[in-house]
């Protein structure tokens, strides 16, 4: 038996038999990433000793009585854009390349509450802005299913460590797409829940007002289950909303019958593959054939989400990243004679190009003469994002579209281009100006054996309807039984 391939609820059942041990699944995963983690570079930090050590003291907990918890010993790895008490959290940036928390995320006290070990934080792309993981500092993560090819970004390394079994399930965040993104080009699943269901305290702040955390997993029920722990109201985020809590797994019908599923049609146009189309209209016909009804309609708006999503997201990050400046927070340069050296030295040392890039668009948007013009726009075509949105869940229960307009590219083939690199976030980024709950779900793989993902999208706190959606598909199509990554074998 191969531990490392088995989902949590598998994990958990073993455990429940006392066929596992909790210190057997954390030792096999240290084993494989010993194994294998130098061909992904999943990982910025490991913390494997300590996990071990855990696994033991849990345990002991568990025995005798003190730790009463479905997911004590699972294993699980973190994106290293949240805080750890204890342990680096550097946004893959030279800017926090020395940075230890002192307090820990809100999401990360939850599976610490639970007895989840860590196995250590993941490669991303800097700050969270990128679309491949090649623009980390530390290293360029490597895609499980073609080790040439980029898992995505930002949160690839979350995704590809799942996909090469390192960890059974990870937290990623998602500001644009960045966890379903990723998910798709490895061949798992992931969730992003609507915006304020998850606490962003503890999560460095990129676009706070898209920002958002959740899992990554092997599959739908997993998903649910990480759900149930970080989802939840908290009140040192201001944007935390106070919902009812709710049992996600319960959602889990295995039923569509009579379920409307609203097909956007300006996502299946031009600039989507057309392996990527093939694969999406054969999950259309497996959807009806399991009795829920589809139907194309027109989202019109969708074409002007990318340029809205980039102006507002750069300019927050240009006013989030402005606490990085050599003396309040991160990286100081050693090469200054005055405060203005200071400033722009550190800056300029400290963040990659990416990042400053979006620095430098976000400061012109906000600028005096263009923030009428560009950011002021932005959010007035934000609402009317919103109002379509609202629109089509009057008469859809979810909305269908491809994750990514294509599966995983090479290495090194975008990073060069700016705007090719941009427009892979083209069918997800109007989830996250909206506020909306989006899964990406593997649906098959093209002719050179990767992965293309489904995104089914939900209206605001609806996340059981699309959770319900991708497991009934799930459970049909059967993914995991018929394909793995050729570097998993």
């Amino acid at each position: 038996m191969d531990i490392t391939n088995l989902t949590v609820h598998e994990l958990q059942e073993k455990i429940k038999n006392k066929e596992l041990s909790i210190l057997d699944i954390t030792k096999a995963y240290v084993e494989r990433i010993n194994e294998k983690e130098k061909e992904v570079k999943a990982f910025v930090t490991t913390t494997c000793d300590e996990a071990i050590e855990k696994a033991k003291k849990i345990e002991e907990k568990v025995e005798s009585g003190e730790l009463n918890s479905d997911f004590a010993g699972i294993p699980i790895g973190i994106k290293d854009n949240m805080c750890t008490k204890g342990v680096r959290t550097t946004c893959s940036s030279k800017m926090l390349e020395n940075f230890v928390a002192p307090y820990n995320a809100t999401v990360v006290e939850k599976l610490n509450d639970e007895g989840i070990i860590s196995l250590g934080k993941l490669n991303m792309d800097e700050f969270a802005m990128g679309a491949s993981t090649e623009y980390s500092y530390f290293k360029k993560t490597c895609n499980p299913w073609n080790l040439n090819a980029v898992p995505g970004g930002s949160s690839g390394g979350s995704a590809a460590a799942v996909a090469a079994n390192l960890v059974p399930w990870a937290l990623g965040s998602d500001t644009g797409g960045s966890i379903r993104q990723p998910a798709s080009f490895c061949g798992v699943v992931g969730l992003k829940p609507t915006y304020g269901l998850v606490s962003r305290y503890g999560l460095v702040a990129f676009a706070s007002s898209l920002d958002q955390i959740g899992p990554i997993t092997k599959d739908v029920r997993d998903a649910a289950m990480l759900l149930n722990i970080i989802a939840g109201h908290d009140e040192k985020d201001t944007t935390s909303y106070d919902n009812p809590k709710k049992d996600y797994t319960k959602a889990l019908k295995n039923d569509v019958k009579g379920l409307k599923i609203g097909i956007p049609k300006e996502y299946f146009g031009e600039g989507i593959n057309e392996e990527v189309k093939k694969k999406l209209q054969e999950a259309i016909q497996i959807y009806k054939k399991l009795g829920a009804e589809v139907e194309e309609f027109s989202l019109d708006i969708a074409e002007y989400a990318l340029a809205t999503y980039y102006i507002i997201a750069c300019a927050e990050a240009s006013s989030n990243l402005g606490r990085f400046d050599g003396i309040r927070y991160g990286y100081r340069t050693e090469n200054f004679s005055n405060l203005r050296e200071l400033y722009r030295n550190s800056r300029s040392e400290g963040f990659g190009p990416e990042v400053k890039r979006r620095i430098i668009l976000g400061t012109y948007v906000l600028s005096s003469g263009y923030y009428d013009a560009y950011y002021k726009k932005a959010q007035q075509v934000r609402t009317l994002v919103k109002k379509e949105f609202d629109k089509a869940f009057e008469k859809y229960d979810v909305l269908l579209t491809p994750t990514s307009p294509t599966v995983a590219f090479e290495i090194g083939t975008r990073s060069e281009n700016p705007l090719e690199m941009y427009l892979a976030d083209i069918c997800t980024v109007s989830v996250n100006i909206a506020g909306l709950p989006g899964i990406s779900v593997p649906c098959g793989v093209n002719s050179h054996n990767m992965p293309i993902g489904m995104q089914l999208i939900g209206n605001k706190f609806e996340e059981e309807k699309i959770l319900n959606a991708a497991y009934t598909f799930e459970q049909e199509y059967k993914f995991r039984d018929k394909y793995k990554p050729t570097f998993s074998k």
